[in-house]
């Protein structure tokens, strides 16, 4: 049998304990030594740079800011953040 040691990515304890599954599926754990839950791989929220490039070239073909919140889901604060760096 293999035992998996998990460890809270709070507080660094291993008293981590399977707590169930996410709307989304993945593992749910909560620490019983901090309480605090969290999921086993937790994934990135962060837009691709490739969806950021068909953005910033969609602006570029004046489409608005409005536009792209209504096609793209971003919102106007991210694009403006977006366009400033650049």
């Amino acid at each position: 049998m293999v035992n998996i040691s998990l460890r809270c990515c709070h507080c660094g304890s291993e008293k981590v304990v399977r707590d169930g599954k996410a709307p989304n599926g993945k593992q749910r754990l909560r620490c019983r030594a901090c309480g605090r839950r969290s999921r086993e791989n937790p994934g990135s929220a962060a837009h691709s740079e490739a969806v950021k490039e068909q953005i910033l070239r969609a602006y570029q073909e004046r489409t608005s800011l409005r536009g792209l919140q209504r096609v793209f889901g971003v919102s106007r604060q991210t694009v403006t953040k977006w366009l400033k760096k650049k």
